[in-house]
């Protein structure tokens, strides 16, 4: 039987996790410059977690989540998100009392989302999350846009459109949502079955239908703009002239709708503009979520956050003719000649590499010819020869494979030459 990867899954050859891990430390390193700190959450949570943190009239609940119950008769799903998650953790481990707030979180982690696979989409997927909770600052909306903005200029990308909305509170959102349900309501039986269900539970939803998004009602319906309260109007400018303030140019979209339900006030996404990427041109989606960490059983906390695709970040990179920095190639490789040679090879080289220098030498016993090509393949920098004389001598010959050029140097002196030359 031949055995193959699962649909809508892959395999992450070497080749290419150089790629994912520069761009995971870069979010490290940029999540320490904010100041957010890594949370690790399980693969697997309790399914009415996510029933209720995502919504259940999304997509995500109804269609695409991997759901099992285990040999305790417990319903348990794969995390299909991971804002539901963390804010579990937050309420569960009593984050809130912590005397450092707004606790502002991130991860790195798998996903999993039973969807048709297709470009940049896949059913296993790494997100990129940040998390800010415990204030409902407009100021702290701006710095998650930032953030997320930072990250993906630093890593190059160009021609990205950031796009804002404000879903309002929740008065605001209450007079929308019978604005809509009055807009939809006598012609609803022209829509799909989803957003038949979805008119009186949350009618924002349907403007986020993909089978019906081109139905004459979805252009005419009412804005979210034209019924927020003076507050959420003030919230939203507010929001606005930080991100000027900052030199982040954005538009504003009224037809902006998140797809899940916990969404308020901000809302936002990150898109790619220009040839190239396909019809599906989202990074990166994110928003305010007051009164999701209530929904999972904690006290009264506004909350902020965004999530990204790494696999559709790597494929606007390669669609932009990014090119990521990564270290590549070896130091050093051994080569070793003669029996004597090849005993003393695995000291020498647990030497070198505790001092720091990325080292390979030959396990395949081949001939001097092989070990050289080894060396040019993998990229080494020098090539340290010892063969019977330099055992007896106690000195390698080291080749600067670039130039041809060659020294002696003594066994115990190695580390340091090598680690001289790196630095010139």
């Amino acid at each position: 039987m031949n055995f193959k990867v699962p649909r809508g899954t892959q395999d992450i050859l070497p080749d290419q996790s150089a790629k994912w891990q520069y761009i995971e430390e870069k979010a490290h390193d940029l999540c320490r410059r904010y100041n957010y700190k890594e949370i690790r959450t399980p693969i697997f949570e309790q399914t009415e977690l996510f029933a209720r943190g995502v919504g259940d009239t999304t997509d995500i609940v109804q269609k695409e989540m991997y759901t099992f119950t285990d040999r305790g008769g417990r319903s348990l799903t794969l995390r299909p998100e991971g804002t539901a998650a963390a804010v579990r953790s937050f309420v569960e481990n009593k984050m809130h009392g912590l005397p450092d707030q707004p606790m502002k979180l991130y991860y790195i982690g798998p996903m999993f989302r039973y969807e048709r696979p297709q470009s940049g989409r896949m059913r296993q997927f790494v997100q990129f999350g940040v998390e800010a909770m415990g204030s409902d600052d407009p100021a702290i909306d701006a710095e998650v846009i930032a953030l997320v903005m930072d990250f993906y200029s630093e890593l190059g990308l160009k021609n990205l459109k950031l796009i804002i909305n404000s879903l309002g509170d929740k008065e605001s959102r209450n007079a929308h949502r019978e604005a809509l349900i009055n807009h939809f309501k006598p012609r609803i039986t022209e829509f799909c079955d989803d957003c038949q269900k979805r008119l009186e539970k949350n009618p924002l939803r349907i403007l986020d239908c993909k089978q019906d998004r081109d139905h004459e009602l979805m252009n005419s319906a009412p804005s979210i703009l034209e019924y927020l309260n003076e507050e959420s109007k003030d919230y939203f400018s507010t929001v606005q002239h930080f991100l000027t303030d900052m030199a982040i140019p954005f538009e504003v979209d009224a037809t902006l709708v998140r797809g899940l339900d916990y969404y308020n006030n901000t809302a936002f996404e990150v898109m790619i503009d220009g040839d190239g990427f396909g019809a599906i041109t989202t990074l990166c989606g994110g928003g305010r979520y007051n009164g999701l960490v209530e929904e999972i059983g904690g006290p009264t906390t506004p909350g902020i956050g965004f999530a990204l695709s790494i696999e559709r970040l790597l494929m606007a990179l390669e669609t932009q003719g990014v090119s990521l920095p990564v270290q590549e190639g070896l130091d050093a490789y051994l080569i070793v000649m003669g029996d004597e040679p090849k005993k003393r090879a695995p000291k020498l080289v647990h030497e070198l590499r505790s001092n720091g220098i990325t080292v390979d030498t030959d396990y395949l016993n081949k001939k001097m010819k092989g070990q050289i090509k080894a060396a040019d393949r993998q990229g080494a920098s020098f090539a340290i020869i010892i063969g019977e004389d330099e055992i007896a001598n106690e000195t390698a010959v080291i080749k600067t494979l670039a130039t041809g050029h060659q020294e002696s140097v003594a066994f115990d002196s190695i580390s340091k030459y090598i680690q001289s030359k790196l630095g010139e």
